[in-house]
């Protein structure tokens, strides 16, 4: 009796389906419920958007970049001891410093600032700097030379950034760019392909937005991620 009850229902939900999609309205309404299901769900997006923060479906952070750059991104950081300076910290602070060896991270906003800090005391891999964009912000770079394999930019003052960081990457690393589609950026892109770098871009959706951006990586020929 229960195997037939569920063959029925199984047949019951098939014709329910072929009919829905007869029309374009039930037929989107159809479509909505499985990308939620199988994809905006698994991806933690649902959650990430309720609670506007990235998160995966289980409510671990991740950085706020799109889904297509993160899995590239996690993948080459298997089995490595690599280095990082980020301009612009948060859920990507926690989330590198589960997968590098060091992280240097610089925030502008000190209400901001002190809630990610309240997350990173028992992290012990991670410098936290505050600086004021008037306080020499994007110069903390400079303290430091050929010392990383990634650079984040994801901050303010980002075309500035991006022109010191320079001295502060080792001469394999890469420097990761979100929201690279903006064109206001442009000069900062024009100066990294000068200087010799390649770019691959990661457009596409990702936590908490309903639009799709881009997430780019830099980098140049003999580089830490074997691109």
């Amino acid at each position: 009796m229960l195997c037939f009850y569920i063959l029925f229902t199984l047949f019951r939900m098939n014709v329910i389906k072929k009919i829905a999609r007869k029309f374009t309205f039930s037929s989107g309404l159809l479509e909505t419920y499985f990308l939620s299901k199988k994809y905006l769900k698994p991806k933690g997006w649902l959650l990430s958007r309720y609670l506007y923060q990235p998160v995966k479906s289980d409510g671990q952070p991740i950085p706020w970049v799109t889904y297509a750059s993160l899995h590239f991104i996690n993948q080459k950081l298997a089995n490595t001891s690599f280095k990082v300076f980020e301009y612009g910290s948060g859920n990507s602070t926690l989330w590198f410093s589960e997968r590098v060896q060091h992280i240097v991270s610089v925030e502008h906003d000190i209400t901001y600032y002190n809630i990610v800090k309240s997350k990173l005391q028992s992290r012990t891999n991670v410098t936290y700097i505050l600086a004021n964009v008037e306080d020499n912000y994007s110069k903390k770079v400079l303290d430091y030379k050929n010392e990383f394999d990634i650079i984040i930019i994801d901050g303010r003052e980002r075309i500035a950034c991006t022109k010191n960081s320079l001295q502060a990457l080792n001469e394999k690393g890469i420097i990761i760019w979100d929201n690279s589609d903006r064109e206001k950026y442009q000069e900062a892109y024009d100066f990294l392909m000068a200087a010799g770098f390649k770019k691959i871009d990661f457009r596409g959706l990702g936590p908490i937005g309903h639009i799709e951006w881009q997430t780019s990586v830099f980098y140049r020929s003999d580089n830490c991620f074997s691109i």
